[in-house]
Parts: structure tokens; C-alpha cells; sequence
């Protein structure tokens, strides 16, 4: 190491130029960084540490720090890295990068501290590959490829951040005391201009921020960078093949990368109430770091001696705090929990497990982690349409998981079984790991993580007892999470012109309703288009109170944005309606389908399906045929819209209309002309459908409705095949006749559902005893 690395400053223009050269190169991956943070962490944080798990990350906090803030940042790099080559060696002295044997690195570093740089620190050294992180006894180590066994992470950060602020103590006494020589000289030697500067630099907390990389999902098929490396270097190191297939994966496929920070620890914190006085009769005599962190200075006193040996000691426990803050910031994914509930299944020596019950228990560990406090949940893990067919073993990030379970070798799926293989339980070399056993290292890096062994614990030994009306419980909870999920996702700075013109204030949130003495008819309450379950809501309050269980979904794309209902489909739609039809099956016998208006396409369409426990259908107002011409022009436009996307990068011709509704405090101002396209082939589909409707059904009808034909009614009347059936036409000149009640619709209804449910009743031949409420779920 030599005096003009020592001196080296940050080329502002090369950091900056190099910041932007990685903007472009992460368009062109496929790699998508997040980082989480909510606590001021990113401005407050003096030394940044990161858990270690591929190679290219190493460059990525700077970047983000400096993107964020604007502030430039000092990391440790290997000494590899600065030797042979002078141009390398030069380019990261200029982009801040330090070796890790710099002569004085702890003193350098406290002293860049104060000058306004950040410090980025990866405490585990080598890449942590097996993720056996933590051992029987909770204490964190890692394997050390020079001593070929497993050691305790290094105390750097912690010393470094323990020197800083004793650093900043004895300025700040030199303050207090009016040392204007001390003053001059750390001016001097730290580079401030005046000392009002200097002083608001030392009056800032020294502080660590323990931080987690995650990458998800993390898979071992080969890739171009990895089959190109090996075409033009035949017999790559194994080391190498395995960084070059993981980390090519990473890179080039899509996969996230979630940065979470967490907690600054204050490195004040750590010290004894008598330090302080010690530091004040050092102080005026301090004037480099260098002499207390020196191991060999000459003539050191008690005081000294008891300082740096406290220092040390401290900076055990502060290694300690910051290590386990480190690898509980994980952002759990699905294979996380998988990977746990097959390895205690292994632990209980279990060989196998059912496939229905497996996926049964990864879906109970879903719901039980998101419970859980302070836990970094992976997005797909956080919006329901990524697991809530988990159940039913459809599930991308499930589909994931077992590809690379079999391409290892470690789960075979025989009839209704997983098989677990024997390589899940043998030992791996640190550098193999990755390769040979993914699942392994997705378990050992989400047990450090509170709560999540015993939460998984609590799911195996439940799995087997927890009922339908618990798992409808959650199925609903996780109806009113996709509503938040999607509205969140559609309140970004790009949907706000839009989203500023909608006038609705009414909750859309889904619901559902349960009398203490439910009848044994329970109704799936639908409704229509541009509007929310606001728009039934009331009327599904009335039902309750007869004793009709009413759940009332929210229609995907509806009651968040006009951008969200611009982004689904008529399947979409339906998909809604199945799944609150699935909730209320394990709630009643039977189940009568009520929709207005688009809904009530929808309570037909599913009725075609001719689902369990069907008991009729009520369709109001249903579209057919539209009083608006213009739909003629529907597909036209949208083509159109697609065209120009396509070609131009803003959004097409005419992406939202206008709409003048009759509940501005419901349904939504702004409509997407790709919504009524959807709308088009959702009743094209309905035509078709109609035959296959074979249970009893009321039609009801406006005969002066301003958006339906009227005859629409008659249509769906003559098409359904259903022996009972009943068409209802009310006075109106409005289209909303349900939610309005116009001409009694309300009650029509209701007495349909009454005679219905007289009508099962009486058909049973014996009273079959309504299904037990079991206790709320609690895992």
C-alpha cells in the first residue's frame, strides 16, 4: 500500500459517470432492485453493512445511496482487486473503494466519515453460500476459506464505528474547552472550512445500518453468461461454474432483488457511563486515531489502555447486535417456507408428504408469516393473486420452487405424494451448495428471522384439523388485501392525472356478512361495472338482517383506479365471482348468484358452470344489447389504442372516456376503452353460455333503462335452460334500480330468495343441521 493510495480522493467525475454507465446497464438485466427503507436510514447512516450472496452487488448500494441522497460512498474491497493491475486498481481508488489492508483503514475511514462520505462494509467476507449462518445456540459465524472451518465474523465495522465516535467526542470537547489549536488542526486535517462546519459534523450520532440483500426467485438452469464463459474457458473452476450459473440466473432472468435496511444502531449506546470522563482527559492530547487503535504505541497509559480495551469489548456486542439484525432483515419469499415446512418435515422423519396437505400447509404458512411483526415479506407474498391458489396447487413462485427441486434432484412428485430424496439431507461443500441443494440454503437463510420456526411449527401440527370456514376466513382476508394491494399499486405519481378526476368516496372494499343464525341460503351479492360492492352494499345489509349470509365481491380493476380496471379482463371479473362463490360454500348448503348489471352477466356466466350447492341465479338488468351505438366502435378504438402503444410510448388515442354516471360516489368518472372492449367479449361469451344455465332464475328488468335494452331480458330469458324461471320488468328511467330500489327491486329479490329457501327446505327429506362456526383461525 503505498502514500498515493493513501491520498487518493473520489473522482466526482468518474463516480458520477460510472452511476450513470450502471443506470443503462441495469435497463438492459433483468434484475429488479428495490430497497426497502422507512426510517431515515438512508440519510442518517454512516456505515452501511450488507450480508454478501453474489458478486455484482457489491457495486449496487453505492449506486442507490448516491441516487437517493447525492452522497458518495467509501466500500472495502478486497486487496486482490488492487493488485497487477493499474488500471483496475486505479479505477476503484477513484470510485472509493478502500482495500481491506490499508495500513490505517479504521482511522482513514473515521476520518472520511466526518469529511460527509458513507461507508459500505460486507462484514461476512467471503459469500455466506450455505447460509448456516446461525448455530444451536443462536450465535452467528461463517465459514472461513483460509481456515477451512467456521469462525466469528470480523468486529471492523463495529471498531470502525466505535472510532468515530470516540473521534467525534474528543472534537466535540475540544469545542467545549475552547481548544482552538485542536479546533485548527482537525479543520486542517479533515478538510472544513470553518468550524461551524466542522462542529455540526461531530454532533451527528454515529450510526450502523444492518441491511439484507434477497434475491427471488434464485434458480441453477444454465445461461448465456455461464455457457458462453465456459465455451471460451474450457474446465472453469467448479467455484466459478456455480458464481457463473446462480449469479448468470440472477442477472438475466427476471428475478427481485430486495434491499431491506434496518434499524440504525447507535454506536453511543455502547458505551459505559465512565468512558466519557476517560475520553476527556485523552482528548486534548489526541490528535489522530492512530495512537489509541495502535496495538504497539509506546508509552500508552492505564486510561488508554482501558479505553481500547473497552472499545473492544464493545465492538463484540455491537458485532453481535448488528449480525443478527442482518440475517432477520431476509425478505421472505414462498420457497423460504417451503424450504422450512420440508426440512422439520424431515426433522419429525418424515420421508414424503401429501401433495393436497403439502400445499395446504404452505398456504397456512403464507397467512400465519403476514401476521407476523417486523418481517420483510417478498411482494408476491404481499399481494394475493401471486399465492391464493396455492391450495389448488397453482401457483407461479410454487411451479418455481419444485422446477429446481427436481433439476437438483432433491423432490420427486409420485402419485399424490412429494417425495423427499436423500440428497436433501447429506453435506455439501461451502462452494457447492448453491448448486446441489437450493433448498438448503433457502431454509438456513430464513430461520434467523423471529418467530418464523415456531410459526411453521404451529402450521404442521394444524394443517391437518383447520376446517372450511377457517380457510374461507382467510380466503376473504385475502379479498381485502388484493383491494389494498391494487389500490396501493395504482396511486403512483403516473396514474395521478387520472385517479385526480374520480369523484367516488364510498369504501369498495369486499364484504361479507354473517348472521348469528344464518339461513341455510347464503347469496353471492355482484356488482356491476365502474362501480365497487358500495354499490350492494346496503341492500346486502337488508339480507343480512333476514338471516341471508351475503358476501359481496370487489370485480378485479374495480373501486382503486381507472388504471387497474384498464389492466384486466372479463376472466378477471369472473375469477371474482368464483372465488367469493368458494368462500360462501363453506358457509351454506346453498347458494343463490345475485348480480346487477354486469354483475349479473357474471352471476350467469357462473351459473353456466353449474358449481356445488347452486340454488338460482337473480340477474338485474343484465346487459345484451346497449343503448349506446357507439359500442359499435368499441373494438375499433381499442385496436387502435394498442397500435399506437405499440409505435409511440404514450398511452394511445383515447385510453379513458368520460363517464356520466348516476353514482359519482361510487362508480368511477374516467372508464378505460379497454374495459369496454373487455365488456364486448364478456357478453359475446354470455350468448353462448346461456344454455348451459339450468337452475332456477329471476330476470329483472327496467323497461326504460337508459344504458340496457330492455329486451336484453327477454333474450336472456328465452336462451337460459332452467325449468323455473321468472322475468320481472319495473318502471324506470334509470339504469341503477337495485341499488336505488326503484318500483320495490329490492323486494322483489328478497322474495325470491325467500321462496327459495323454503323451496330447500321442504325438498329435504330430513333437516340437515346447518355447518358449526369453528373458532377463528390462529396460526
Amino acid at each position: 500500500m503505498t502514500d498515493r493510495q493513501d491520498e487518493v480522493k473520489i473522482n466526482i467525475s468518474t463516480y458520477q459517470w460510472s452511476v450513470r454507465i450502471f443506470s443503462t446497464i441495469k435497463r438492459l438485466l433483468s434484475v429488479n432492485i428495490k430497497m426497502h427503507h422507512d426510517r431515515g436510514q438512508v440519510a442518517e447512516g454512516e456505515i452501511f453493512l450488507f450480508n454478501h450472496f453474489a458478486r455484482f452487488e457489491t457495486f449496487i448500494p453505492q449506486y442507490l445511496i448516491y441516487q437517493e441522497t447525492g452522497a458518495y460512498c467509501r466500500a472495502i474491497a478486497s486487496s486482490e482487486f488492487f493488485a497487477g493491475d493499474d488500471t483496475l486498481a486505479n479505477y476503484l481508488l477513484n470510485v472509493g473503494a478502500v482495500p481491506h489492508n490499508h495500513p490505517r483503514l479504521i482511522p482513514y475511514l473515521a476520518e472520511e466519515i466526518l469529511r460527509g462520505y458513507k461507508v459500505i462494509i460486507f462484514p461476512e467476507g467471503g459469500m455466506v453460500k450455505d447460509r448456516r449462518s446461525q448455530d444451536k445456540r443462536g450465535g452467528y459465524s461463517i465459514y472461513s476459506r483460509t481456515a477451512l472451518e467456521r469462525r466469528k465474523h470480523h468486529t471492523g465495522a463495529a471498531v470502525l464505528s466505535l472510532a468515530v465516535d470516540i473521534l467525534k467526542q474528543s472534537i466535540q470537547l475540544a469545542f467545549e474547552q475552547d481548544n482552538q489549536s485542536l479546533i485548527s488542526h482537525w479543520m486542517n486535517k479533515l478538510e472544513f472550512a470553518t468550524p461551524q462546519a466542522l462542529q455540526s459534523a461531530v454532533e451527528r450520532p454515529s450510526t450502523i445500518v444492518p441491511a439484507n440483500i434477497t434475491f427471488y426467485p434464485m434458480r441453477v438452469s444454465d445461461n448465456l453468461l455461464h455457457s458462453g464463459f465456459e465455451l471460451i474457458n474450457r474446465g472453469i473452476s467448479r467455484r466459478l461454474s456455480e458464481e457463473l450459473l446462480i449469479e448468470g440466473n440472477i442477472l438475466l432472468k427476471n428475478t427481485d432483488m430486495d434491499i431491506h435496511l434496518g434499524d440504525m444502531l447507535y454506536s453511543r449506546n455502547y458505551w459505559s457511563w465512565w468512558v466519557r470522563p476517560i475520553v476527556k482527559q485523552l482528548a486534548p492530547k489526541m490528535e489522530s486515531l492512530d495512537e489509541l487503535l495502535s496495538r504497539e504505541a509506546s508509552q500508552r497509559t492505564l486510561k488508554h489502555r482501558l479505553l481500547t480495551s473497552r472499545l473492544r469489548q464493545n465492538a463484540l456486542r455491537l458485532r453481535n447486535d448488528y449480525m443478527k439484525a442482518i440475517y432477520s432483515e431476509v425478505t421472505i419469499n414462498l420457497s423460504h417456507l417451503a424450504a422450512l415446512i420440508i426440512y422439520r418435515l424431515l426433522e419429525q422423519g418424515q420421508q414424503a408428504v401429501d401433495v393436497n396437505l403439502f400445499h395446504r400447509m404452505l398456504y397456512l404458512a403464507v397467512k400465519s408469516v403476514q401476521r407476523l411483526p417486523r418481517i420483510n415479506l417478498q411482494r408476491s407474498l404481499k399481494n394475493p393473486d401471486c399465492y391464493s391458489e396455492l391450495m389448488m396447487g397453482q401457483c407461479a413462485g410454487l411451479d418455481q420452487f419444485f422446477l429446481t427441486a427436481a433439476q437438483l434432484e432433491l423432490i420427486e412428485q409420485e402419485g399424490g405424494h412429494y417425495l423427499f430424496m436423500p440428497k436433501l439431507c447429506q453435506e455439501h461443500e461451502f462452494d457447492q451448495i448453491r448448486l446441489e441443494n437450493m433448498i438448503e440454503v433457502y431454509a438456513n437463510e430464513a430461520r434467523p428471522v423471529a418467530g418464523m420456526n415456531e410459526a411453521i411449527d404451529r402450521v404442521i401440527s394444524r394443517a391437518e384439523t383447520t376446517g372450511p370456514v377457517q380457510l374461507a376466513e382467510l380466503y376473504f382476508d385475502d379479498e381485502r388485501m388484493a383491494y389494498q394491494w391494487d389500490k396501493a399499486s395504482f396511486s403512483k405519481p403516473r396514474h395521478q392525472e387520472v385517479n385526480s378526476r374520480e369523484t367516488a368516496t364510498r369504501s369498495a372494499d369486499p364484504f361479507l356478512i354473517l348472521p348469528e343464525k344464518p339461513n341455510r341460503l347464503g347469496v353471492v351479492l355482484v356488482h356491476g361495472f365502474l362501480a365497487s360492492p358500495a354499490e350492494v352494499r346496503l341492500f346486502a345489509e337488508k339480507l343480512g338482517h333476514l338471516g341471508f349470509a351475503v358476501i359481496g365481491p370487489r370485480l378485479k380493476g374495480h373501486g382503486t383506479s381507472p388504471w387497474d380496471l384498464r389492466e384486466r379482463s372479463w376472466e378477471d371479473w369472473l375469477t371474482s365471482v368464483q372465488r367469493a362463490y368458494r368462500i360462501m360454500q363453506s358457509y351454506c348448503d346453498d347458494i343463490c348468484l345475485v348480480g346487477f348489471s354486469t354483475g349479473g352477466a357474471l352471476a350467469l356466466l357462473q351459473a353456466a358452470e353449474q358449481p356445488d350447492g347452486l340454488a338460482g341465479v337473480v340477474a338485474i338488468s343484465t346487459p345484451v344489447k346497449f343503448r349506446n351505438k357507439n359500442m359499435i366502435f368499441v373494438p375499433l378504438v381499442h385496436h387502435a389504442n394498442k397500435l399506437v402503444s405499440w409505435l409511440r410510448a404514450y398511452e394511445g388515442i383515447m385510453p379513458f372516456r368520460p363517464n356520466d354516471t348516476e353514482h359519482p360516489d361510487i362508480n368511477y368518472s374516467t372508464m378505460p376503452v379497454h374495459s369496454l372492449f373487455e365488456l364486448r367479449l364478456m357478453v359475446n361469451q354470455l350468448v353462448k353460455r346461456l344454455q348451459d344455465v339450468h337452475c332456477p332464475a329471476l330476470i329483472i328488468q327496467g323497461d326504460e333503462d337508459p344504458v340496457v335494452v330492455p329486451d336484453s331480458a327477454n333474450r336472456v330469458y328465452d336462451k337460459i335452460s332452467s325449468k323455473l324461471k321468472r322475468l320481472e320488468f319495473v318502471h324506470s328511467q334509470r339504469h341503477g334500480i337495485l341499488n336505488e330500489n326503484i318500483d320495490n327491486t329490492q323486494g322483489v329479490v328478497i322474495q325470491y330468495l325467500k321462496i327459495l329457501e323454503e323451496s330447500l327446505v321442504s325438498a329435504s327429506t330430513e333437516q340437515e343441521a346447518l355447518p358449526a362456526i369453528e373458532p377463528p383461525l390462529t396460526i
